[in-house]
């Protein structure tokens, strides 16, 4: 049955969220280097900059001003993989973000305040689920087919295939925001703690009831640059600060986690530096969605578009690991990330979601525009 339930898991590209394995280290063909090296003719725009007098900041929101900036991959990252190139020019306008992750205690707000009930916690629906799988799929017992999560196997000794990411992850019925672990664990003591097991359906429910959006990849990536432009990290290029800077993992991923940074898993919003905006966790402790497309070639052919003002990300979706879901972007990397196999702490880092699920290491957080005040 185990093997059957990995399966079914694979079947429905849940797994593809958490892959963080290297992709081919080679560039498509649909660009080649004679274009990737043509000059860009960057034209002007009126940004919004200033943050308008007559708007305060919402609590618990910073002002990030209008920038233009390049974003993808810095030409210097050698980490970098094909889906953060090529880089290309943006202009952002102005808006309000987070200063932290959506908490425990403010999405109980939400729940206390609506009654939602997110989708972990909501039977699961084979009619829907199998309009997004390979035709002819099997439907699995329906021992299997109940409401949970997706949570890291904490307790691994050894694993036989780095590229099989079914062994680290486990489908666990009961899992959901307010049982972490499963049925019998709790927030209890953790309302300071990002919330997780977040699918992007209950996000965007979140932020509809705020008056707010989730953001998108470009205004997360002007975000996450803040002061310092250019940097691969949030907090510049130093490689070596990055423990001090963001929760992450240290050690043989995923069987051996030295906490060196002062934590194994999940960490309680700002247990970290904030970046130059006095934005925090950027980088490291849980993903953090936004509302783009997932789209392995977009950045191929934005580079050709010239400079993008408030670019929304493609408007097709395209991974050919996971090719028959619809993904959403995530960005800044969890505290699951390490240099030997995913070093998505790095701004351009950027992967997929299933918007049908979510883990226990993917979380939020918001952004308020001038126009929706």
């Amino acid at each position: 049955m185990l093997k059957i339930f990995r399966k079914y898991i694979l079947f429905c590209g849940v797994l593809a969220l958490f892959s963080c394995k290297d992709e081919k280290k080679v560039e498509s063909a649909a660009v080649n280097e004679k274009e990737a090296k043509k000059e860009i003719l960057i034209s002007e725009h009126d940004l919004i900059r200033k943050q308008p007098d007559s708007i305060e900041n919402p609590e618990g929101m910073i002002w990030v001003s209008g920038v233009k900036f390049t974003m993808g991959a810095q030409a210097d990252d050698p980490l970098a993989l094909p889906r953060e190139k090529p880089a290309h020019p943006v202009a952002v306008d102005g808006f309000f973000i987070d200063q932290t992750e959506v908490t425990n205690a403010e999405f109980q707000e939400f729940i206390d305040a609506t009654g939602y009930v997110t989708v972990a916690e909501r039977p699961i629906d084979w009619d829907e689920m199998k309009k997004q799988l390979p035709p002819n799929t099997p439907k699995p017992h329906d021992s299997i087919l109940q409401p949970g999560s997706l949570i890291f196997r904490k307790e691994l000794e050894k694993v036989s295939n780095l590229n099989d990411y079914s062994q680290w992850w486990e489908w666990k019925k009961g899992a959901n925001w307010q049982h972490p672990e499963g049925a019998g664990s709790s927030i209890k003591g953790m309302d300071n703690f990002p919330v997780v097991h977040i699918s992007y359906e209950d996000a965007l429910a979140y932020t509809n009831w705020k008056g707010r959006s989730l953001p998108t990849e470009a205004e997360w990536e002007a975000a996450a640059h803040g002061q310092l432009p250019g940097g691969i990290y949030t907090w510049g290029d130093e490689e070596e600060k990055l423990n001090e800077e963001a929760n992450t993992w240290q050690g043989e991923f995923p069987v051996k986690n030295k906490p060196e940074d002062g934590y194994k898993y999940v960490s309680p919003v700002k247990s970290f530096p904030a970046n130059s905006l006095d934005i925090y966790d950027m980088a490291g402790n849980v993903w953090e969605m936004t509302s783009d497309n997932f789209n392995t070639e977009y950045y191929k052919t934005a580079l050709n578009e010239g400079e993008l003002l408030n670019p929304t990300g493609s408007v097709s979706y395209y991974n050919p690991e996971n090719p028959y879901q619809k993904e959403k972007i995530i960005k800044g990397g969890s505290f699951l990330c390490n240099k030997s196999y995913c070093a998505s702490y790095r701004i351009s880092a950027r992967m997929g979601m299933t918007m049908d699920s979510g883990s226990d290491h993917v979380g939020f957080r918001t952004v308020k525009r001038i126009k929706q005040f």
